[in-house]
């Protein structure tokens, strides 16, 4: 890998609300520490001398109840720093249990935006699992080395749902945990390099996936920002601004401590059950003497009215305020409305450890525990759960003490001996302070970054990644011919075989699809048996499935699935259909996922009770009828014509610029519109309506002389340089 060559990577972050600054952290599930790692991980990266640009990828939004900064389209956060939004879903917020069904439309908008920027990325980087189902998508098509950091796993989560008295459907309506766990599951296979905070998360979270491998697994703990989270006894004069901030900050805990002159007992943490918040206001409220010496401060995301905020936190913030009643701690325990992350945080953590307080991380599990190393780095001493990257923190820093949290006696005692202990107090915060720049600095952590990557480049060089051929071509068309086969290629042996010279001869910046009511294999066996140039994309089934060329391989599009399948209704159709005597179902070879074909033994007017039928129903369906004879209904969604928009708008390759030849029926609405149309002689009698069209061609000959005639007549070669040039 040559060092020299300045690289470009993406990060994709898709759900949160991230912008360049003061981040609203606990504003809801999905605004907790990942959108500080991502933001601080592409801060870092942008000033690493090897990187020419990083940009992070994420979703845009417009809402009224959001803040307009999440609505600008390309966010520069510095010279080299760039945030690129996305619409996808609509623009309204969306929680990331519900985005799973608008993934597809992000791998398409990142695609457009690719070939607009007519560059590939050098790396792609997902954090969290939908991010993770993009990134993979994108791998598979352009082979760009893919970095994966999961923040949490569905498996993991599902355990502790279950523990929880959760059902399975349950589970699934609310959090898709099973849509999550099989999209991990990919994103493990696919993923070049994992990124893990410790060794513990490899081995007992991935640890219950298929596809492990451990070569794939990098530990790289989160870094901090030093200079943010500087240590509290460090001398320095306070700015105007910063002693405003004290002033404001110690003004809010006086609305709840009677007493500001004890030492504080410092949470912060989104108000989720599994943060156990409960159980750390157990541990004080049980505990008469840690009240007389310590006030209690948790600030637990940000809110306005508990009413208005979604369930799970509703109910969080409702059971902290009945325990500080049951306790009776007014005056004892604070829980202020709002924190500002960027501001107000780091002086949260210097304000307890000048009272010579702890700081609190009492969850069930950590993945790592960010909010930690930042106590450690002000010289706050903590007290955390023993589980996961609280276990790699303590035995790094060695700056507190690890306690079972599932009993809160637990919690209180750990409390306990460090502000009794005053000299053991200043060994963890002196320690705390002195280890933070080996182990968790972001220079440290960008540094393993870089190293990893370099050796990832280095191994991508000696070893291309495979991905699907077509991918990488489709980057380079700027126009596309598309044709149907029977009787449009087929027909005319001598036809067929100086079409495919022109085919094979023409510019690499052409791309070459058919369009096909036949099924993906009957339409690569009758293009095999006339030895013709093979597509680089089939449209097949009458335009319900795309499939990408790969080698000798087709694979199918999971993206055009996931555009058409709404509202279909196989079943309902066959239901209602099937009775009509005029309609008889073709033998299961003609049934595809969506397609259901019939013969017609009626007449066209006949059709129209069956369009009656379904209408009353409200069932949309799209039904085309070829020759006069055969019956197909797809998703309202599909159809050839539909299917080539579709590719137009993916590829971002103008519909003027895609010549389409047809002879039949089901060709029609491949054929109107913005497309150049070329209609062959042999043409059926339907396509007669098409006569006189603009952009539609009539061609004097039959068949593959037909489209030649037409591509001929649109001059649509032009320009184009040839393969032999």
């Amino acid at each position: 890998m040559d060092k020299s060559k300045k690289l470009f990577i993406q990060l994709f972050n898709i759900h949160g609300l991230l912008r360049g600054k003061n981040l609203e952290l606990g504003k809801d599930t999905d605004t907790g520490g990942q959108i500080n790692y991502v933001l601080e991980l592409a801060k870092e990266l942008s000033l690493h001398p090897q990187v020419e640009k990083v940009e992070i990828l994420s979703r845009y939004i417009k809402d009224k109840n959001q803040s307009d900064d999440y609505s600008v389209k390309v966010e520069k956060v510095n010279d080299k720093l760039d945030i690129v939004r996305l619409k996808c879903g609509g623009a309204k917020y969306i929680r990331k249990e519900l985005l799973w069904e608008h993934l597809e439309e992000f791998v398409d908008k990142t695609i457009k935006y690719l070939k607009d920027k007519g560059r590939l990325p050098d790396l792609i980087h997902s954090h969290y699992a939908d991010a993770g189902y993009v990134c993979a998508r994108l791998t598979r098509l352009f082979g760009i080395p893919m970095i994966h950091t999961g923040h949490s796993l569905g498996k993991l989560k599902k355990e502790r749902l279950i523990a929880s008295g959760y059902t399975e459907e349950e589970m699934n309506k609310k959090y898709a945990i099973n849509r999550r766990i099989e999209v991990e599951n990919d994103v493990i296979f696919f993923a070049d390099r994992i990124i893990a905070s410790t060794r513990e998360e490899i081995q007992k979270q991935y640890g219950r996936y298929e596809n492990i491998n451990s070569g794939k697994f990098s530990v790289i703990p989160p870094g901090i920002v030093l200079d943010k989270f500087y240590p509290f006894n460090q001398k320095r004069e306070w700015s105007e601004k910063e002693n405003q901030l004290r002033t404001n900050i110690r003004d809010e805990l006086w609305k709840f401590f009677t007493n500001m002159n004890k030492p504080t007992i410092l949470a912060i943490c989104r108000p989720e059950k599994t943060k156990n918040i409960n159980g750390l206001i157990e541990a004080y409220g049980t505990s008469k003497s840690l009240q007389e010496k310590a006030n209690l401060a948790i600030y637990a995301g940000i809110r306005k009215d508990i009413k208005e905020m979604p369930v799970v936190e509703r109910e969080v913030l409702t059971d902290m305020l009945l325990l500080m009643d049951k306790y009776n701690l007014y005056g004892k325990m604070a829980i202020p409305k709002t924190n500002d992350f960027e501001y107000e945080v780091p002086e949260l953590y210097r304000i307890a450890a000048e009272t010579q307080g702890v700081f609190v991380n009492s969850a069930f599990s950590e993945n790592f525990g960010i909010t930690l190393i930042e106590a450690a780095s002000t010289g706050l001493p903590i007290v955390a759960t023993n589980d996961g990257g609280p276990r790699d923190i303590i035995d790094n820093l060695k700056n507190g003490d690890l306690v079972d949290v599932h009993n809160p006696q637990n919690i209180s005692e750990a409390i306990e001996k460090i502000i009794d202990d005053k000299e053991l107090w200043k060994n963890y915060s002196d320690s705390g302070v002195t280890n933070i720049d080996r182990f968790y600095s972001w220079n440290a952590h960008v540094q393993k970054y870089m190293e990893m990557a370099n050796d990832l480049l280095a191994i991508r060089e000696s070893e291309p990644k495979i991905y699907i051929e077509t991918g990488k071509k489709f980057l380079n068309f700027n126009k596309l011919i598309i044709l149907d086969i029977d009787d449009t290629i087929t027909g005319d042996d001598e036809g067929i075989a100086k079409l495919k010279n022109l085919l094979i001869d023409m510019s690499p910046e052409i791309g070459f699809g058919v369009a096909t009511g036949r099924n993906i294999d009957s339409a690569k066996k009758v293009l095999k048996e006339i030895d013709f140039k093979m597509p680089d994309f089939i449209i097949s089934s009458v335009g319900s499935e795309i499939y990408y060329r790969n080698n000798e391989e087709y694979v199918y599009s999971s993206s055009w699935d996931a555009h058409i399948k709404n509202s279909w209704a196989p079943e309902k159709i066959k239901n209602i259909l099937d009775p009509l005597d005029f309609l008889e179902l073709q033998s299961p070879e003609g049934q595809r996922k969506f397609k259901i074909s019939y013969n017609l033994s009626g007449t066209l007017k006949d059709l129209d009770k069956a369009r009656e039928l379904l209408r009353n129903a409200k069932i949309k369906t799209n039904l085309i009828v070829s020759h006069d004879t055969y019956v197909d209904l797809l998703p309202f969604r599909a159809s050839k014509g539909r299917a080539i928009r579709y590719l137009s708008y993916r590829w971002n390759i103008s519909l003027d610029s895609i010549l389409v030849g047809g002879d039949s029926g089901n060709d029609e609405d491949m054929l109107i519109g913005e497309l150049r149309g070329v209609v062959v002689a042999n043409h059926t009698k339907e396509m007669e309506k098409l006569r006189g069209r603009r952009r539609i061609f009539f061609a004097s000959q039959k068949f593959s002389n037909g489209i030649i005639e037409g591509i001929e007549n649109f001059d649509f070669l032009k320009g184009e340089r040839s393969k032999n040039e």
